[in-house]
């Protein structure tokens, strides 16, 4: 098997996978939603672009997918526009940050291209499904896995056998990136501390923190991202 097999293989066992949340939370699963045929087109066009070799690759790793972003598609950080020129189809409802999509895109052009980034790279979360909450104010609204200490704690098995699962695609494990320096990467390495999965995991800040809090220094963070990449 490939590792887009691999990958394509890890997604449908997803598909089965049901849990009840705390109240107010909810679980987005794309496997198995209303629109799980076009997520798999979607998912089975990209991955078998980039991924049909049995290359080793480097994992980049956010807590959880966007509700309207990676949680329709599963393509991480992938704009809307660039997943429909990628594969043909537009999954309806589908959003994402352009700021941050497009502060990727920029560092996969820096490194040399999408094809090679992703030949050296694998994107994903921490938790691979998304998760919603209803606020104060009746909207449902993004939430990170470990927003709350009843649902990270529920969560964090769950997260370990994920984490293992993807480790078997092909993943090198010299070196892990994580994205989001805060939380993400303090939870990551508490389980990385008893699971041992990297030898190292190198903190990186989110580009949503990036662009819309610290747009002054975008290009620093570039190359600290290039920088920690090309290591």
């Amino acid at each position: 098997m490939t590792f887009a097999d691999e990958v394509l293989s890890f997604q449908e066992k997803l598909s089965n996978f049901k849990i009840g949340l705390p109240k107010g939370y909810t679980l987005i699963n794309p496997y198995s939603g209303v629109n799980k045929i076009l997520v798999k087109q979607v998912s089975s066009i990209f991955y078998k672009k980039y991924y049909d070799d049995n290359r080793k690759r480097r994992l980049i790793i956010g807590s959880s997918p966007a509700r309207r972003g990676t949680a329709i598609t599963e393509i991480p950080f992938e704009d809307a526009e660039d997943i429909a020129k990628e594969t043909g189809l537009s999954p309806a409802g589908f959003h994402i940050s352009k700021a941050s999509s497009s502060f990727l895109k920029s560092i996969m052009t820096e490194y040399g291209g999408k094809p090679k980034f992703y030949q050296n790279f694998y994107l994903s979360f921490v938790f691979p499904l998304g998760i919603s909450r209803t606020n104060s104010n009746n909207h449902e609204v993004n939430c990170n896995f470990y927003e709350s200490s009843q649902l990270r704690e529920l969560l964090t098995p769950y997260i370990k056998t994920f984490l293992e699962a993807q480790l078997n695609l092909g993943i090198d494990t010299s070196v892990c990136y994580c994205i989001g320096s805060g939380d993400n990467y303090k939870f990551l390495s508490k389980i990385n501390d008893s699971c041992g999965f990297f030898k190292e995991i190198i903190p990186l800040e989110h580009p949503r923190f990036i662009t819309q809090y610290n747009s002054k220094n975008v290009e620093m963070y570039k190359q600290k991202y290039i920088s920690a990449l090309t290591k």
